[in-house]
Protein backbone atom coordinates (compact mmCIF):
# COMPACT_ATOMS: atom_id res chain seq x y z
CA UNK A 1 0.00 0.00 0.00
CA UNK A 2 2.70 2.09 0.62
CA UNK A 3 4.57 1.66 -2.87
CA UNK A 4 1.49 2.02 -4.61
CA UNK A 5 1.06 5.49 -2.74
CA UNK A 6 4.89 7.05 -3.29
CA UNK A 7 4.47 5.80 -6.86
CA UNK A 8 1.32 8.00 -7.02
CA UNK A 9 3.62 11.42 -5.89
CA UNK A 10 6.37 9.70 -8.04
CA UNK A 11 3.95 10.13 -11.39
CA UNK A 12 2.26 13.27 -9.69
CA UNK A 13 5.62 15.13 -9.20
CA UNK A 14 7.03 14.20 -12.04
CA UNK A 15 4.48 15.18 -14.06
CA UNK A 16 4.18 18.80 -12.51
CA UNK A 17 7.79 20.03 -13.31
CA UNK A 18 7.35 20.34 -17.26
CA UNK A 19 3.89 22.22 -16.28
CA UNK A 20 6.25 24.40 -14.07
CA UNK A 21 8.26 25.63 -16.35
CA UNK A 22 5.83 25.76 -19.07
CA UNK A 23 3.26 27.91 -16.72
CA UNK A 24 4.66 28.43 -13.16
CA UNK A 25 2.80 27.60 -10.54
CA UNK A 26 -0.77 27.32 -12.71
CA UNK A 27 0.77 24.63 -15.03
CA UNK A 28 2.21 22.81 -12.12
CA UNK A 29 -1.07 22.12 -10.45
CA UNK A 30 -2.70 21.53 -13.98
CA UNK A 31 0.28 18.50 -14.62
CA UNK A 32 -0.18 17.23 -11.28
CA UNK A 33 -4.18 17.17 -11.32
CA UNK A 34 -3.70 15.22 -15.32
CA UNK A 35 -1.35 12.52 -13.95
CA UNK A 36 -3.27 12.12 -10.82
CA UNK A 37 -6.63 11.42 -13.28
CA UNK A 38 -4.70 9.47 -15.72
CA UNK A 39 -2.68 7.51 -12.69
CA UNK A 40 -6.73 7.30 -11.19
CA UNK A 41 -7.56 5.99 -14.85
CA UNK A 42 -5.43 3.43 -14.53
CA UNK A 43 -6.83 2.56 -10.42
CA UNK A 44 -9.81 1.69 -11.84
CA UNK A 45 -8.72 -0.46 -14.81
CA UNK A 46 -6.73 -2.58 -12.63
CA UNK A 47 -9.78 -2.88 -10.10
CA UNK A 48 -11.77 -3.41 -12.55
CA UNK A 49 -9.49 -6.63 -14.30
CA UNK A 50 -9.27 -7.88 -10.40
CA UNK A 51 -13.02 -7.51 -10.01
CA UNK A 52 -13.47 -9.73 -13.38
CA UNK A 53 -10.53 -12.17 -12.36
CA UNK A 54 -12.05 -12.74 -8.72
CA UNK A 55 -15.65 -13.27 -10.17
CA UNK A 56 -14.52 -16.18 -12.49
CA UNK A 57 -15.52 -19.73 -11.68
CA UNK A 58 -11.65 -20.68 -11.63
CA UNK A 59 -9.39 -18.21 -11.04
CA UNK A 60 -6.24 -17.99 -13.20
CA UNK A 61 -3.29 -19.59 -11.43
CA UNK A 62 -0.75 -17.39 -13.49
CA UNK A 63 -2.38 -13.20 -14.14
CA UNK A 64 -0.62 -11.02 -16.31
CA UNK A 65 0.12 -8.76 -13.69
CA UNK A 66 3.28 -7.63 -11.60
CA UNK A 67 4.18 -5.49 -8.65
CA UNK A 68 1.15 -5.06 -5.96
CA UNK A 69 -1.35 -6.73 -7.75
CA UNK A 70 0.38 -9.85 -8.21
CA UNK A 71 1.00 -9.69 -4.75
CA UNK A 72 -2.90 -9.39 -3.97
CA UNK A 73 -3.71 -12.18 -6.89
CA UNK A 74 -1.11 -14.29 -4.96
CA UNK A 75 -2.34 -13.85 -1.64
CA UNK A 76 -6.04 -14.00 -2.45
CA UNK A 77 -5.28 -17.51 -4.16
CA UNK A 78 -3.86 -18.51 -1.04
CA UNK A 79 -6.28 -17.59 1.23
CA UNK A 80 -8.81 -19.39 -1.42
CA UNK A 81 -6.99 -22.69 -0.99
CA UNK A 82 -6.89 -22.59 2.54
CA UNK A 83 -10.51 -22.20 2.66
CA UNK A 84 -10.68 -25.06 0.18
CA UNK A 85 -8.50 -27.58 2.19
CA UNK A 86 -10.58 -26.44 5.48
CA UNK A 87 -13.81 -26.70 3.63
CA UNK A 88 -13.01 -30.10 2.70
CA UNK A 89 -11.83 -30.89 6.13
CA UNK A 90 -15.37 -29.59 7.30
CA UNK A 91 -16.50 -31.92 4.57
CA UNK A 92 -15.31 -34.99 5.22
CA UNK A 93 -16.28 -34.81 9.03
CA UNK A 94 -19.95 -33.99 7.82
CA UNK A 95 -19.84 -36.97 5.75
CA UNK A 96 -18.01 -39.44 8.66
CA UNK A 97 -21.10 -38.07 10.85
CA UNK A 98 -23.29 -39.10 8.52
CA UNK A 99 -22.21 -42.15 7.92
CA UNK A 100 -21.77 -42.82 11.71
CA UNK A 101 -25.70 -41.90 12.21
CA UNK A 102 -26.40 -43.88 8.71
CA UNK A 103 -25.46 -46.87 10.24
CA UNK A 104 -26.76 -46.81 13.80
CA UNK A 105 -29.28 -49.31 14.68
CA UNK A 106 -31.66 -46.23 15.87
CA UNK A 107 -33.18 -43.91 13.88
CA UNK A 108 -32.64 -40.49 13.36
CA UNK A 109 -34.72 -37.38 12.04
CA UNK A 110 -33.47 -33.65 11.69
CA UNK A 111 -35.99 -31.13 12.02
CA UNK A 112 -35.77 -27.08 11.28
CA UNK A 113 -37.77 -24.54 13.08
CA UNK A 114 -40.78 -25.67 11.73
CA UNK A 115 -40.65 -28.98 12.43
CA UNK A 116 -39.69 -30.13 8.77
CA UNK A 117 -37.56 -32.86 7.87
CA UNK A 118 -34.47 -31.82 6.96
CA UNK A 119 -32.90 -35.15 6.96
CA UNK A 120 -32.96 -38.58 8.57
CA UNK A 121 -31.28 -41.93 8.40
CA UNK A 122 -32.29 -44.90 6.92
CA UNK A 123 -33.33 -47.07 10.17
CA UNK A 124 -35.62 -44.05 11.07
CA UNK A 125 -37.13 -44.18 7.08
CA UNK A 126 -38.00 -48.15 8.12
CA UNK A 127 -39.55 -46.74 11.14
CA UNK A 128 -41.56 -43.93 10.49
CA UNK A 129 -41.62 -44.81 6.90
CA UNK A 130 -40.54 -42.33 5.35
CA UNK A 131 -38.16 -41.81 2.28
CA UNK A 132 -35.13 -40.06 2.87
CA UNK A 133 -35.36 -38.15 -0.45
CA UNK A 134 -38.89 -37.73 -1.36
CA UNK A 135 -40.03 -36.55 2.40
CA UNK A 136 -37.07 -33.95 2.75
CA UNK A 137 -38.85 -30.76 3.82
CA UNK A 138 -41.98 -31.81 4.73
CA UNK A 139 -43.77 -30.89 7.85
CA UNK A 140 -43.18 -34.42 10.03
CA UNK A 141 -46.65 -34.59 11.62
CA UNK A 142 -48.07 -34.85 7.95
CA UNK A 143 -45.70 -38.19 7.38
CA UNK A 144 -46.51 -39.88 11.21
CA UNK A 145 -49.96 -39.88 11.04
CA UNK A 146 -50.13 -41.49 14.85
CA UNK A 147 -52.03 -39.95 16.97
CA UNK A 148 -49.80 -41.54 20.29
CA UNK A 149 -47.16 -39.10 18.67
CA UNK A 150 -49.14 -36.50 17.81
CA UNK A 151 -49.67 -35.79 21.47
CA UNK A 152 -46.52 -36.19 22.71
CA UNK A 153 -45.34 -33.85 19.38
CA UNK A 154 -48.08 -31.19 20.81
CA UNK A 155 -46.59 -30.94 24.64
CA UNK A 156 -44.14 -28.14 25.60
CA UNK A 157 -41.75 -30.92 27.51
CA UNK A 158 -40.46 -34.22 26.00
CA UNK A 159 -38.39 -35.26 28.69
CA UNK A 160 -39.83 -38.98 28.36
CA UNK A 161 -39.85 -41.29 25.66
CA UNK A 162 -43.11 -42.56 23.75
CA UNK A 163 -44.16 -45.98 23.01
CA UNK A 164 -45.84 -46.11 19.14
CA UNK A 165 -46.90 -48.47 16.69
CA UNK A 166 -43.94 -49.07 13.96
CA UNK A 167 -44.71 -49.09 9.86
CA UNK A 168 -43.68 -52.94 10.13
CA UNK A 169 -45.77 -54.81 7.47
CA UNK A 170 -45.85 -58.04 9.53
CA UNK A 171 -49.29 -59.13 11.01
CA UNK A 172 -47.71 -61.32 13.46
CA UNK A 173 -45.33 -59.09 15.18
CA UNK A 174 -45.72 -55.73 15.40
CA UNK A 175 -43.23 -53.64 16.10
CA UNK A 176 -43.06 -51.22 18.81
CA UNK A 177 -40.92 -48.14 18.69
CA UNK A 178 -39.37 -46.34 21.20
CA UNK A 179 -39.25 -42.34 20.07
CA UNK A 180 -38.16 -39.20 22.20
CA UNK A 181 -37.55 -35.56 21.47
CA UNK A 182 -34.88 -33.51 21.86
CA UNK A 183 -34.38 -29.34 21.04
CA UNK A 184 -30.88 -28.38 19.79
CA UNK A 185 -29.68 -25.44 18.54
CA UNK A 186 -32.28 -22.62 17.70
CA UNK A 187 -35.81 -24.08 17.48
CA UNK A 188 -34.41 -27.11 15.64
CA UNK A 189 -35.24 -31.08 17.20
CA UNK A 190 -33.70 -33.93 16.89
CA UNK A 191 -36.32 -37.24 16.85
CA UNK A 192 -34.84 -40.53 18.13
CA UNK A 193 -36.60 -43.91 17.06
CA UNK A 194 -35.43 -46.97 18.90
CA UNK A 195 -37.18 -50.20 18.20
CA UNK A 196 -38.40 -52.51 20.86
CA UNK A 197 -40.07 -54.91 19.47
CA UNK A 198 -37.74 -57.71 20.81
CA UNK A 199 -37.79 -56.20 24.54
CA UNK A 200 -41.94 -55.52 24.35
CA UNK A 201 -41.90 -59.60 23.45
CA UNK A 202 -39.35 -60.63 26.17
CA UNK A 203 -41.62 -58.50 28.73
CA UNK A 204 -44.83 -59.99 27.80
CA UNK A 205 -43.47 -63.58 27.64
CA UNK A 206 -41.90 -62.86 30.93
CA UNK A 207 -45.33 -61.91 32.12
CA UNK A 208 -47.21 -65.08 30.56
CA UNK A 209 -44.72 -67.67 31.91
CA UNK A 210 -45.16 -65.75 35.57
CA UNK A 211 -49.19 -66.14 34.72
CA UNK A 212 -48.49 -69.86 33.39
CA UNK A 213 -46.12 -70.47 36.43
CA UNK A 214 -48.97 -69.69 38.48
CA UNK A 215 -51.53 -71.09 37.11
CA UNK A 216 -49.80 -74.75 36.80
CA UNK A 217 -48.84 -74.29 40.39
CA UNK A 218 -52.00 -73.27 41.95
CA UNK A 219 -54.30 -76.03 40.30
CA UNK A 220 -52.46 -78.74 41.90
CA UNK A 221 -51.91 -76.85 45.25
CA UNK A 222 -55.80 -76.03 44.85
CA UNK A 223 -56.58 -79.72 44.74
CA UNK A 224 -53.87 -80.76 47.71
CA UNK A 225 -55.87 -77.64 49.72
CA UNK A 226 -59.44 -79.06 49.23
CA UNK A 227 -58.12 -82.67 50.03
CA UNK A 228 -56.57 -81.57 53.25
CA UNK A 229 -59.23 -79.56 54.23
CA UNK A 230 -61.53 -83.14 53.43
CA UNK A 231 -59.62 -85.34 55.49
CA UNK A 232 -59.28 -82.75 58.32
CA UNK A 233 -62.97 -82.51 58.61
CA UNK A 234 -64.67 -85.40 57.55
CA UNK A 235 -64.48 -88.59 58.97
CA UNK A 236 -63.58 -91.45 56.22
CA UNK A 237 -62.75 -95.07 55.86
CA UNK A 238 -59.66 -96.39 55.33
CA UNK A 239 -60.10 -97.05 51.96
CA UNK A 240 -61.53 -93.73 51.23
CA UNK A 241 -58.63 -91.88 53.06
CA UNK A 242 -56.22 -94.11 50.81
CA UNK A 243 -57.68 -92.83 48.00
CA UNK A 244 -57.37 -89.43 48.69
CA UNK A 245 -54.12 -90.06 49.80
CA UNK A 246 -53.23 -91.36 46.18
CA UNK A 247 -55.09 -88.45 44.48
CA UNK A 248 -52.76 -86.19 46.89
CA UNK A 249 -49.60 -88.05 45.88
CA UNK A 250 -50.57 -87.56 42.29
CA UNK A 251 -50.71 -83.73 42.50
CA UNK A 252 -47.45 -83.55 44.31
CA UNK A 253 -45.76 -85.42 41.54
CA UNK A 254 -47.29 -82.95 38.99
CA UNK A 255 -45.97 -80.11 41.12
CA UNK A 256 -42.80 -81.70 41.53
CA UNK A 257 -42.39 -82.75 37.40
CA UNK A 258 -43.02 -78.74 37.00
CA UNK A 259 -40.33 -77.62 39.02
CA UNK A 260 -37.90 -79.97 37.84
CA UNK A 261 -38.35 -78.69 34.92
CA UNK A 262 -38.32 -75.49 35.43
CA UNK A 263 -35.05 -75.98 37.17
CA UNK A 264 -33.57 -77.94 33.72
CA UNK A 265 -35.10 -75.04 31.42
CA UNK A 266 -32.93 -72.42 34.37
CA UNK A 267 -29.56 -74.51 34.13
CA UNK A 268 -29.66 -74.55 30.40
CA UNK A 269 -30.07 -71.11 29.94
CA UNK A 270 -27.59 -70.08 32.26
CA UNK A 271 -24.74 -72.31 32.08
CA UNK A 272 -22.30 -72.78 29.74
CA UNK A 273 -22.60 -75.07 26.45
CA UNK A 274 -21.67 -78.44 26.42
CA UNK A 275 -18.62 -79.63 25.34
CA UNK A 276 -17.45 -82.86 23.63
CA UNK A 277 -15.17 -84.51 25.92
CA UNK A 278 -18.09 -86.71 27.49
CA UNK A 279 -19.06 -89.47 24.99
CA UNK A 280 -22.70 -90.64 25.24
CA UNK A 281 -23.37 -94.34 23.91
CA UNK A 282 -26.43 -94.07 22.21
CA UNK A 283 -27.07 -97.73 22.83
CA UNK A 284 -27.41 -97.03 26.46
CA UNK A 285 -28.71 -94.45 26.09
CA UNK A 286 -31.74 -95.72 23.89
CA UNK A 287 -31.66 -98.60 26.10
CA UNK A 288 -33.04 -96.47 29.38
CA UNK A 289 -35.27 -94.37 27.32
CA UNK A 290 -37.00 -97.51 25.99
CA UNK A 291 -37.35 -99.12 29.29
CA UNK A 292 -38.98 -96.05 30.19
CA UNK A 293 -41.23 -95.27 27.56
CA UNK A 294 -42.94 -99.05 27.91
CA UNK A 295 -43.55 -98.57 31.30
CA UNK A 296 -45.67 -95.41 30.27
CA UNK A 297 -47.47 -96.90 28.21
CA UNK A 298 -48.24 -99.55 30.40
CA UNK A 299 -49.32 -97.24 33.12
CA UNK A 300 -51.73 -94.60 30.37
CA UNK A 301 -53.15 -98.36 29.40
CA UNK A 302 -53.57 -99.20 33.08
CA UNK A 303 -55.54 -95.60 33.67
CA UNK A 304 -57.68 -95.93 30.22
CA UNK A 305 -59.82 -98.35 28.84
CA UNK A 306 -57.17 -99.82 25.60
CA UNK A 307 -54.44 -101.47 25.04
CA UNK A 308 -50.79 -100.33 25.21
CA UNK A 309 -49.28 -98.46 22.36
CA UNK A 310 -47.76 -100.64 19.74
CA UNK A 311 -43.97 -99.28 20.21
CA UNK A 312 -41.31 -99.93 17.56
CA UNK A 313 -37.64 -99.35 18.39
CA UNK A 314 -35.42 -99.93 14.95
CA UNK A 315 -31.73 -100.92 15.62
CA UNK A 316 -29.88 -98.18 17.38
CA UNK A 317 -26.20 -97.51 15.41
CA UNK A 318 -23.32 -97.91 17.27
CA UNK A 319 -22.18 -94.30 17.17
CA UNK A 320 -21.32 -91.99 20.28
CA UNK A 321 -22.98 -88.54 21.13
CA UNK A 322 -20.30 -85.99 22.05
CA UNK A 323 -22.59 -83.58 24.76
CA UNK A 324 -24.35 -83.63 28.16
CA UNK A 325 -26.20 -87.35 28.48
CA UNK A 326 -28.62 -85.89 31.18
CA UNK A 327 -29.30 -82.84 28.34
CA UNK A 328 -29.71 -85.31 25.38
CA UNK A 329 -31.23 -88.00 27.44
CA UNK A 330 -34.28 -85.09 28.71
CA UNK A 331 -34.49 -84.32 24.96
CA UNK A 332 -35.00 -87.89 23.51
CA UNK A 333 -36.94 -89.14 26.38
CA UNK A 334 -39.39 -85.78 26.14
CA UNK A 335 -40.09 -86.32 22.74
CA UNK A 336 -41.02 -90.23 23.46
CA UNK A 337 -43.14 -89.80 26.10
CA UNK A 338 -44.74 -86.68 24.18
CA UNK A 339 -45.75 -89.20 21.53
CA UNK A 340 -47.60 -91.77 24.19
CA UNK A 341 -49.34 -88.71 25.86
CA UNK A 342 -50.83 -87.63 22.75
CA UNK A 343 -51.26 -91.00 21.20
CA UNK A 344 -54.26 -92.55 21.83
CA UNK A 345 -54.06 -95.90 23.67
CA UNK A 346 -53.09 -98.92 21.05
CA UNK A 347 -51.66 -96.44 18.41
CA UNK A 348 -48.76 -96.87 16.75
CA UNK A 349 -45.21 -94.97 17.33
CA UNK A 350 -42.11 -95.72 15.49
CA UNK A 351 -38.75 -94.79 17.22
CA UNK A 352 -35.86 -94.27 14.73
CA UNK A 353 -32.06 -93.40 14.45
CA UNK A 354 -30.86 -92.53 10.94
CA UNK A 355 -27.75 -90.97 9.32
CA UNK A 356 -26.07 -89.51 6.67
CA UNK A 357 -22.08 -87.93 6.32
CA UNK A 358 -23.71 -84.89 7.59
CA UNK A 359 -26.02 -85.23 10.70
CA UNK A 360 -27.37 -88.00 12.63
CA UNK A 361 -31.16 -87.66 13.12
CA UNK A 362 -33.60 -89.05 15.55
CA UNK A 363 -37.27 -89.20 14.42
CA UNK A 364 -40.44 -90.05 16.59
CA UNK A 365 -43.19 -90.89 14.80
CA UNK A 366 -46.90 -91.50 15.99
CA UNK A 367 -50.47 -92.46 14.75
CA UNK A 368 -52.37 -89.72 17.20
CA UNK A 369 -54.82 -86.97 15.49
CA UNK A 370 -52.12 -84.62 14.06
CA UNK A 371 -51.65 -80.76 15.20
CA UNK A 372 -53.08 -77.74 13.08
CA UNK A 373 -50.43 -75.98 10.69
CA UNK A 374 -51.30 -72.93 13.09
CA UNK A 375 -49.94 -74.53 16.03
CA UNK A 376 -46.32 -75.66 14.86
CA UNK A 377 -44.49 -72.69 14.91
CA UNK A 378 -45.51 -72.37 18.67
CA UNK A 379 -45.23 -75.62 19.82
CA UNK A 380 -41.67 -75.21 21.79
CA UNK A 381 -42.94 -72.20 23.67
CA UNK A 382 -43.37 -72.40 27.40
CA UNK A 383 -46.49 -73.72 28.36
CA UNK A 384 -47.77 -73.21 24.61
CA UNK A 385 -50.71 -76.60 25.00
CA UNK A 386 -52.73 -77.07 21.53
CA UNK A 387 -55.57 -78.93 23.66
CA UNK A 388 -55.26 -77.75 27.86
CA UNK A 389 -57.43 -80.66 29.27
CA UNK A 390 -55.94 -83.41 27.53
CA UNK A 391 -51.87 -82.16 28.21
CA UNK A 392 -53.33 -82.00 31.76
CA UNK A 393 -54.92 -85.35 32.26
CA UNK A 394 -51.55 -86.75 30.76
CA UNK A 395 -49.61 -85.08 33.21
CA UNK A 396 -47.59 -82.86 31.09
CA UNK A 397 -46.22 -79.76 32.34
CA UNK A 398 -45.86 -77.75 29.21
CA UNK A 399 -42.48 -77.19 29.24
CA UNK A 400 -40.95 -80.75 27.16
CA UNK A 401 -40.51 -79.24 23.74
CA UNK A 402 -39.13 -76.03 25.15
CA UNK A 403 -36.23 -78.34 26.84
CA UNK A 404 -36.19 -80.20 23.84
CA UNK A 405 -35.18 -76.97 21.77
CA UNK A 406 -33.22 -75.48 24.24
CA UNK A 407 -31.09 -78.79 24.41
CA UNK A 408 -30.65 -78.87 20.52
CA UNK A 409 -29.58 -75.39 20.53
CA UNK A 410 -26.87 -76.43 22.66
CA UNK A 411 -25.29 -79.27 20.80
CA UNK A 412 -25.68 -76.92 17.38
CA UNK A 413 -28.46 -79.11 16.52
CA UNK A 414 -32.33 -78.50 15.72
CA UNK A 415 -36.13 -79.70 16.21
CA UNK A 416 -38.14 -80.54 13.30
CA UNK A 417 -41.97 -80.90 13.47
CA UNK A 418 -44.03 -82.02 10.99
CA UNK A 419 -47.69 -82.81 11.53
CA UNK A 420 -51.05 -83.41 9.48
CA UNK A 421 -54.27 -82.93 11.55
CA UNK A 422 -55.64 -86.76 11.26
CA UNK A 423 -52.62 -88.49 10.13
CA UNK A 424 -50.15 -87.97 13.11
CA UNK A 425 -47.04 -86.26 13.69
CA UNK A 426 -43.48 -86.71 13.47
CA UNK A 427 -40.62 -85.03 15.45
CA UNK A 428 -36.96 -85.17 14.71
CA UNK A 429 -33.54 -84.53 16.40
CA UNK A 430 -30.94 -83.26 14.05
CA UNK A 431 -27.47 -83.53 15.28
CA UNK A 432 -24.42 -82.03 13.42
CA UNK A 433 -21.79 -84.56 12.27
CA UNK A 434 -19.16 -82.59 14.63
CA UNK A 435 -21.22 -84.18 17.96
CA UNK A 436 -21.51 -87.75 16.48
CA UNK A 437 -18.49 -89.97 16.54
CA UNK A 438 -18.68 -92.93 14.72
CA UNK A 439 -15.63 -94.65 15.63
CA UNK A 440 -14.87 -94.06 19.55
CA UNK A 441 -11.27 -94.24 20.42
Amino acid sequence: MLFSILEMLFWVGLAGIPGWFLGGALGAVLGALIALLIYGASLLWKLDRLERWLSAPVLRQDPPWSGVWREISVRVQRMLRQQEKLAAVHQKQLQDFLQAIQASPNGVVLLDEQARIEWCNDTAAAHLGLDAQRDRMQHVMHLVRDPVFARYFAQKEHDAEVVIEGRSTSVVNRQKLSVQLHAYGEGRSLVLTRDITAVAQADAMRRDFVANVSHEIRTPLTVLSGFVETLQSIPLSAEETLHYLQLMSAQSDRMQSLVADLLMLSQLEGSQLPGTQEKVSLAALMLQVTTEAQAFSDWMASKGEGPAHQLEFTPVPDVYLLGSRSELLSAVSNLVSNAIRYTPLGGRIQVQWSGTPEVLMFAVKDSGPGIAAEHLPRLSERFYRVDRSRSRETGGTGLGLAITKHVMQRHGGELRIESVVGQGSTFRLVFPNSRVLRQPD
